[in-house]
């Protein structure tokens, strides 16, 4: 293999490697790998190869801002090129400074939304990436900004090839196929942990799951909330809208039944009324015995109180309800028995147990503890402290009520500190998982099972890649724990087997190669579309660029101009400017008041404006139909503005 760029001094490709670049360098792949086996390794095999033979400059995606410096870093270390021709690029940087680094950059690594806001801008163009790499391209569905990328990269590039990496690509065929069409993919490279080629290299993890049995105390509250549970649910099943009773009923399927109530109610049904109190208070229990069974007893705690709040300010009717019947109120009393004899949840012995256990067999351990909740995070840190045991949180950027986020440098403070064990155990939510460096690790503990595929696949790929590690799952005895794991794991066998299938289905469509037909499509399409539109002009507020309304306009081949407009989302001529409206932005607008000077402003600046609703009105934040309805009455006849209706941004 013939490196150019590479260093060759720091980095022998293992064989599977070679393999899968010998296979991809000339055609669009996904590449699955589980998570720790060097798919980045790959790409930049790939990017070396590209940029010898063809020049131009290459473009890596990566879903978050911390992925994206990762990588940067990654290239900067394997790479020969000078460090200011490879680039990150997030919105953080100015529209500007962006410009000037995409046109000094070979290598360039970026977030979706960033490439996406310059491509609909036209601030850049992919006339020169001779590849482009779609880090965790599982997430290339539905209006995801990679989807709109890959059509335009097809279209512009004069020597297009695509990279797709993901530990899991879905686990459905239907999924993932659309991730190959939407990537114009025309073949999938797969590994697992016990592929032939993979197998010296992976040291086998030690899958362990440590069943916690619940005190009796416990199951006694838990029996409390499933009878009430029940109970709320009777009259919604009595009325057709569920197909059980079962205190094990999904909440999706709750979720589903009340906007089947609310639906109903905006067509004027409203014997549906008297069910929105049962269902509301399904949903509380429904959460409140989730806290319990994963949890423990201080997490519902806290929960009840919050709800013991609500009704006593009288604020919403369920709350007031649960607290009105007899088997809550035991429910209390128990809780508060449990405080006193200090019981939470088993789990939180247990933990202690293996982690003092590790250290005691390694005092210098790193061992990663994965939950769910923040609450619990930062319960399990508070308890380990009090141990003397040395543990941080490491938790997402987005802050919660009284709970502040983490921003990405401290994030990366977080997990340097970690490596140069400064403290032996890291509590992470679900943002350790995705793609993020976490170091090698002796020990990992999930203190719940994860119902889904991707992050059991991800999480796993966190120990044994240089040595054996070790993985125990915590489980509470004949709960919702147990379900999960068992779904998790059955998900995982799927989608091996579904990654075989879809295989098969690719090399039957070979004949016609994705990339050309999609290629050809799209320029047809465009041709007509051109020809149909004259060259028009649309004037769009920056605001709108995250519509999918934007992405469909350009496709059309109608040159765009992007300002902020003061009033109005798209000047379409000198008369006509137009307002769209989500339903639920709509809505909201009735609800503060700011409607009416809206069209106001709007009548006042253009002689025919035009008010577009986007999406289903009726049945959302429980606004009465009329007041709904005399909104727009009020629009089209006190203002003479039309309004019309559109089901999708189509």
């Amino acid at each position: 293999m013939n490196l150019m760029y590479i260093r060759k001094d720091l980095l022998q490709p293992r064989l599977y490697q070679e393999l899968i670049y010998a296979k991809c360098k000339e055609r669009n792949c996904l590449i699955v790998l589980p998570t720790g086996l060097g798919k980045t390794i790959i790409a930049m095999m790939i990017a070396d190869y590209r940029l010898d033979k063809y020049g131009g400059k290459v473009l890596m995606l990566a879903p978050t801002k911390p992925l994206v410096l990762q990588h940067a870093e990654t290239f900067r270390k394997f790479f020969t090129l000078p460090p200011e021709k490879i680039v990150a690029l997030t919105g953080e940087i100015s529209p500007n400074e962006r410009v000037r680094a995409w046109a000094r950059a070979k290598v360039v690594i970026a977030t979706p939304q960033t490439i996406e806001n310059d491509l609909l801008v036209g601030r850049i163009s992919l006339e020169d990436v001779t590849l482009i790499i779609f880090d965790e391209a599982h997430r290339a569905v539905g209006n995801y900004a990679y989807v709109y990328i890959a059509k335009e990269y097809l279209k512009q590039a004069k020597n297009p090839h695509v990279i797709g990496l993901t530990a899991s690509p879905g686990s459905t065929p239907e999924k993932i196929m659309e991730v190959l069409r939407n990537l114009g993919i025309e073949h999938i490279e797969y590994r697992s942990e016990n592929s032939p080629d993979v197998k010296p290299y992976v040291q086998g993890i030690k899958f362990e799951w440590v069943k916690v049995e619940l005190p009796e105390l416990y199951k006694e509250v838990r029996k409390l909330l499933r009878d009430m549970l029940r109970d709320s649910l009777k009259p919604l099943a009595e009325a057709g809208l569920l197909d059980s009773t079962s205190a094990d009923i999904p909440k999706k399927e709750i979720l589903r039944a009340g906007q089947i109530i609310n639906e109903e109610m905006a067509k004027g049904n409203h014997d549906l009324r008297k069910l929105l109190l049962f269902h509301a208070m399904a949903l509380k229990l429904h959460h409140a015995i989730e806290l319990l069974e994963t949890q423990g007893l201080s997490a519902l705690r806290v929960y009840l109180k919050r709800l013991y709040e609500e009704a006593k300010a009288g604020s919403t009717r369920a709350s007031k309800e649960l607290f009105l019947d007899k088997r809550m109120k035991k429910a209390l009393a128990l809780l508060i028995q449990a405080k006193e004899l200090g019981i939470d949840h088993p789990k939180m012995e247990v933990l202690k147990g293996l982690i003092r256990e590790q250290l005691k067999r390694k005092e210098n351990s790193k061992i990663i503890v994965f939950t769910n909740y923040r609450e619990t995070a930062k319960k399990v840190v508070e308890e380990l402290m009090k141990d003397g045991i040395k543990a941080r949180r490491f938790v997402g950027q987005a802050s919660r009520e009284n709970d502040r986020g983490m921003s990405q440098k401290e994030q990366k403070l977080i997990l340097d500190a970690f490596a140069r064990s400064e403290f032996n155990v890291l509590v992470a939510t679900s943002v350790g998982e995705e793609g993020l460096d976490v170091p090698e690790v002796d020990l990992v503990i999930f203190y719940e099972p994860v119902p889904s595929a991707i992050r059991s696949v991800q999480r796993r790929g966190r120990t044994g890649r240089q040595k054996p590690g070790r993985v125990v799952i915590l489980m509470a005895q004949g709960t919702r724990d147990e379900a999960y794991y068992w779904s998790s794991r059955q998900k995982e066998k799927i989608m091996r087997e579904t990654i075989r299938m879809v295989s098969q289905m690719v090399r039957k469509e070979r004949q016609l190669s994705l990339e050309s037909y999609v290629k050809r499509e799209v320029n047809e399409e465009i041709k007509e579309e051109k020809k149909e539109t004259g060259g028009i002009k649309v004037v769009i507020d920056s605001r709108e660029l995250r519509s999918e309304v934007v992405k469909k306009l350009k496709t059309l081949g109608i040159k765009i101009e992007v300002r902020t407009l003061d009033v109005g989302d798209y000047i379409v001529s000198e008369d006509v400017a137009i307002e769209r409206k989500s339903a639920n932005d709509f809505i909201q607008s009735i609800i503060d008041g700011r409607l009416f000077d809206q069209v106001k402003r709007l009548k006042e600046a253009y002689p025919r404006p035009v008010i577009i609703i986007e999406g289903q009105l009726y049945g959302i934040r429980n606004v009465h139909p009329n007041a709904i309805r005399g909104a727009i009455a009020s629009i089209v006849l006190d203002f003479g503005v039309p309004v019309i209706f559109s089901s999708s941004s189509d």
